[in-house]
């Protein structure tokens, strides 16, 4: 049995709160030269390799920039940083609700995305809170949907990492949402919603096929008033877009949805109105490492419920 390559600590700082981006060479493939393997991998561009080649931009384990004819070496780590993006601010604070030795727990707004990912990477939760809080070890133990607010845990160990993950693998974790959306009297709640979704890379939107399903959520009606409602969902499950896809197969797409029941277009870069009307309200789950019972509650609010001319009027 082949025993996989430890990984070595980065040998560059975090910038921006933002990791350097790791690529391990693969064991096998006829790649001569390091270089030749990031021209192929890295779709960058030869001249932009051979730049940061030349700039010594690109660093193997020991910290050393790696030369440009450096010979390929099998199972090789090298480290870079990539350049940060022209990103607009998302206008909205990023609260800390909790925080100990172990884990913090952040109140995440709206547009927010939670880890680093496409055009989003110095302004999301992660890399602000590893600034805010000056923790470089700081990872996220779950994710949100950048459109969705409300609790996100993140982890402050490296090695306790796993084992608060595994909570949310083995859903151990009680997650309260709330949403706001119309109103349907002839809908009859609560009800629990089953079905299969696939979400395919490269789709915006998730779909729902026949076959056994893998998403389950229990829909609750809370309150309504002028023909918009709120709504207590509880997933057991976590399916990509699970609550979204739900909603709208009740016939009641939570308002603001830019993909359910139509993708729209796309939203220019600080344009922050309307936002997806779905809150992560409560966290619950017992601490794998202390053994102590948590409970968290989102501080914010939903404007379509609050206010809804103000959120419509946006």
């Amino acid at each position: 049995m082949r025993r996989r390559n430890r990984i070595p600590p980065a040998p560059l700082p975090q910038r921006e709160g933002v990791d350097p981006v790791r690529v391990r060479l693969p064991v096998e493939g006829a790649w001569g030269t390091v270089r030749e393997h990031l021209v192929e991998r890295l779709a960058a561009g030869a001249g932009v390799i051979d730049g940061m080649l030349d700039a010594g931009l690109i660093v193997g384990a020991d910290g050393r920039p790696v030369a440009a004819d450096a010979a390929y070496v099998p199972g090789m780590f090298v480290w870079f940083h990539r350049e940060l993006p022209d990103e607009v601010r998302v206008p909205f604070e990023l609260d800390v609700v909790y925080r100990d030795e172990h884990i913090v727990v952040a109140d995440k707004p709206h547009f927010l995305a939670t880890t680093p990912r496409g055009s989003h990477v110095a302004e999301t939760a992660l890399a602000r809170l590893r600034r805010k809080l000056g923790i470089e070890s700081l990872t996220a133990a779950h994710r949100l949907d950048r459109l969705t607010a409300g609790l996100v845990l993140f982890t402050v160990r490296a090695e306790e990492r796993g084992a608060y993950q595994s909570l949310f693998r083995d859903r151990l974790v009680r997650k309260e949402y709330e949403a706001v959306a119309p109103y349907r009297e002839s809908l009859a709640l609560p009800r629990t919603v089953r079905s299969r979704i696939v979400k395919e890379r490269g789709v915006l939107a998730a779909r729902e096929l026949p076959g056994e399903p893998n998403a389950v959520t229990l829909v609750e009606l809370l309150e309504h008033r002028d023909g918009r409602a709120r709504y207590r969902l509880l997933p057991r499950t976590g399916q990509t877009h699970q609550l979204r896809v739900h909603m709208n197969a009740l016939g009641v797409p939570i308002l603001g949805d830019p993909l359910y029941p139509v993708v729209t277009g796309p939203v220019p870069a600080g344009d922050f109105r309307r936002p997806l009307q779905l809150l992560a309200r409560v966290l619950e789950f017992t601490d794998p490492v202390t053994g102590h019972g948590h409970s968290f509650v989102s501080g914010r609010t939903l404007g379509a419920w609050s206010s809804y001319e103000n959120w419509a009027d946006q």
